[in-house]
């Protein structure tokens, strides 16, 4: 007897309280550990278009509805009793007549249930009854066989070859995943997923996710450097050939989990929010599975799951080789605690991938390593340290003709960062990118500051984290054996030069030795520099991934206000930001400028409360500020609300019961169900103290892009809602937000 889970049931599961949720899960292992069971109190929804809906007491209130068949049950939903039997008479399961892929289908009667205010809806294709469709149709030129072929269930094909682009979210949300996002795609892009662009206008339909069976596995080419399906001859099959299983199909394994054991179920129930949030989507498995001759990029907006990707691309190496040792990777010791989490809900903790996998942020690595070379651990450097050492230094030289933020910059971003090791080589050394030309007698009268700074730091018996990392990449760039067979990293943009040249010391040379995962758009910590220039080039490796499996349509359009469509990376790799699709729908974000701070505070905890109402946990709210100096602000709205206030601080350790609170930077990497994001006043976002610090013409620049680039990252840390405030005079940023 099979028995499986589909993520309606752990969504409908999370939105109950904690006492009504441990019944439900109770309730769940009593029913797989005995189906038979008296106590389940199995009763059959007559009203229900499918015979195959029972539902199951949970307690007086609460009925777990399942799909039962001779071989199987399937946990598709529990909610209140009449809620849970509307839920059910209003769908049926069953395997998609084109695709072969099993759908949860909402049973469509009446299109005023579904999109109030739609004048019409055609009952035949549009251009059938009147000739050419409106331009307003957005899906007008797909024919029912192209809505079929990507997994449209029938009941539907007509309303969606009726919707305008306003109408189409309120029918999405009604639809299979698959076919939600295929038809988003295609609005942004004008194809259909899998379609090569030259090749578009030929193929006005969805080619498979996985390439099909031998019998017609001539019809298509992958092509190696496009990663796209390209047809090699001009007609392809009308029919595309689908598992014998429909539960095996890509597309039901985002829906249905097979749960082999107590165990199983016991992981999936615990936290099913971050559960699925580990699920490999079809459209992400290609990036996962391809192999690369050398280094390669997978990249994207936010929301469009290249953690996901980097997780799985881990876990595959991993098991596919028993020898493997894999480092994953990234910039904060935070972000490593959640990648390990989300590896364990992956892959289990006890499997016998987990000892192969190392997850540390990248000062972990260098610090291990460094241990392991020279056979103890080295003593770092603190910020304040270097920042006393330099401003000393150059008083008692007499430079002082150059700022303190000028020195500072200089000193992090070229002289340590590239690790210049003599006044000839800072005279030599390019000026990468900073437009201050700083001609030969201004280098020569700041190197003897720089080099008395970093003599005095080692007389110290202190080093630099840019020297650590320097020191072991000299160790091991020369030696065959590495440490690592292959490395992932997360958040890449915000790799710096002394970090990026470790990694590429410590990894083999070979295919599928170096993956790294990041968003240009969401660099915040890190000066651009050419990674080419350190030997490694991802170009013709770079893949886009242009789904968005987090963020609400709403949250997504609002949030790219704020960046560029095409973002250039210094090698001159575009990103293309455009053409980004989000696979659900959501409330509109709210952008709001108060008159005072109190005026502010009292309507963010009034959100709060709205928000808790409406189903969501506290633990799955977040609040955002820029500096800890509007922290304060953030504190009194959640107190205000009668919820607990919970710290985000830089070592993270696990989960939380209250609402998060913390600076934009704290926020990288996380996601929540709500954020707010505070106190986005003028001279707080941009800074005013980093504008009026700027040392260099570039950081001008950079200090307005990484400030519009950090409301961006908090912004799009939200899920299903957001709101975005600040006290007048506000930053110039919302008025983009709310155009």
């Amino acid at each position: 007897m099979e028995f499986r889970i589909a993520d309606t049931f752990t969504t409908s599961l999370a939105r109950l309280n904690a006492q009504e949720q441990k019944a439900a899960k109770t309730t769940a292992f009593d029913l797989q550990l005995d189906p038979s069971r008296p106590g389940l109190n199995f009763h059959r929804i007559d009203k229900s278009k499918d015979p195959n809906f029972w539902s199951i007491r949970v307690n007086a209130d609460i009925r777990i509805i399942v799909h039962k068949t001779a071989s199987s049950f399937l946990l598709c939903y529990v909610d209140h009793h009449d809620e849970a039997y509307g839920w059910a008479a209003r769908r049926r399961i069953e395997a998609h007549p084109r695709t072969g892929a099993i759908q949860i289908v909402e049973v469509r009667e009446r299109v005023e249930e579904i999109a109030p205010g739609l004048p019409f809806v055609f009952a035949e294709a549009p251009t059938a009854k009147y000739g050419a469709a409106p331009a307003n149709f957005i899906f007008q030129s797909l024919s029912e066989d192209d809505l079929a072929r990507i997994g449209v269930p029938t009941d539907w094909v007509s309303d969606v070859r009726g919707a305008t682009e306003d109408r189409y979210f309120e029918i999405a949300g009604h639809l299979p995943g698959e076919a939600a996002e295929a038809l988003l795609e295609y609005a942004a892009t004008g194809m259909l997923p899998g379609m090569a662009r030259d090749v578009a206008a030929s193929i006005p339909f969805r080619l498979p996710t996985q390439i099909p069976p031998a019998a017609v596995a001539e019809s298509y080419l992958l092509d190696d450097d496009l990663a796209e399906i390209v047809p090699r001859r001009e007609r392809i099959p009308s029919r595309v050939p689908t598992p014998a299983d429909g539960f095996a199909h890509p597309d039901s394994l985002r829906r249905f989990r097979t749960i082999e054991n107590t165990e199983d179920l016991e992981r999936a129930l615990a936290a099913p929010w971050e559960t699925w949030s580990v699920f490999l989507h079809p459209s992400q498995r290609a990036v996962v599975e391809k192999d690369f001759s050398g280094p390669s990029r997978a990249a994207g907006s936010a929301g469009t799951g290249k953690t996901v990707v980097a997780l799985h691309r881990a876990a595959r190496l991993a098991a596919a080789h028993a020898e493997a040792r894999i480092l994953l990777t990234t910039f904060s010791q935070p972000l490593a605690n959640l990648l390990r989490r989300k590896l364990d809900v992956l892959i289990g903790k006890d499997s016998s991938v987990v000892p192969r996998v190392t997850v540390t942020p990248y000062q972990g690595v260098a610090e291990e390593l460094y241990q392991l070379a020279f056979g103890h651990r080295p003593h770092v450097a603190t910020d304040d340290v270097v920042r006393a050492t330099l401003l000393r230094v150059a008083e008692e030289l007499t430079v002082t003709e150059f700022t303190a933020r000028f020195l500072i910059s200089e000193w992090t971003n070229v002289v340590d960062a590239w690790q210049i090791g003599s006044a000839e080589a800072y005279a030599a050394v390019p000026r990468l990118g900073r437009k201050n030309r700083m001609g030969p007698k201004q280098r020569a009268r700041l190197w003897p500051a720089f080099e008395a700074a970093r003599t005095s730091l080692n007389k110290r018996g202190v080093k630099t984290w840019a020297q650590i990392f320097a020191e072991v990449t000299a160790h091991y760039v020369e030696r065959d054996r590495k440490p690592f067979t292959h490395i992932v990293v997360d958040e890449a943009q915000d790799l710096g030069v002394p970090e990026l040249r470790l990694l590429a010391a410590i990894a083999p040379a070979g295919p599928n030795a170096l993956f790294f995962a990041g968003d240009l758009g969401q660099r915040i910590f890190q000066q651009p520099f050419s990674w080419k220039t350190l030997g490694v080039d991802v170009r013709g490796r770079s893949q886009v991934l242009k789904v968005n499996y987090r963020t609400s349509h709403q949250i997504r359009r609002t949030a790219d206000r704020l960046l560029p469509k095409v973002v250039r990376d210094v090698d001159g790799l575009e990103e293309e930001r455009y053409g980004t699709v989000s696979v659900f729908n959501g409330p509109e974000p709210i952008v709001a400028i108060y008159p005072t701070v109190d005026a502010e505070a009292e309507a963010v905890a009034k959100w709060i409360g709205e928000t808790v109402a409406a189903g969501i946990l506290p633990s799955e709210i977040g609040i955002f500020v820029r500096t800890t100096a509007e922290l304060p602000r953030a504190r009194t709205a959640i107190r205000a609300s009668e919820h607990e206030v919970v710290e985000l601080y830089e070592h993270d350790n696990g989960p939380v019961a209250g609402i998060s609170v913390g600076t934009m930077h704290l926020g990288k990497g996380l996601e929540f169900k709500a954020v707010a994001v505070m106190a986005c006043d003028d001279e707080v976002l941009p800074l005013q103290e980093r504008l009026e610090a700027v040392a260099d013409e570039v950081d001008l620049d950079d200090v307005y892009d990484t400030e519009r680039q950090l409301l961006y990252v908090a912004c799009t840390r939200a899920r299903d809602r957001l709101v975005v405030t600040g006290v007048a005079p506000a930053s110039e940023y919302l008025s983009d937000l709310r155009v």
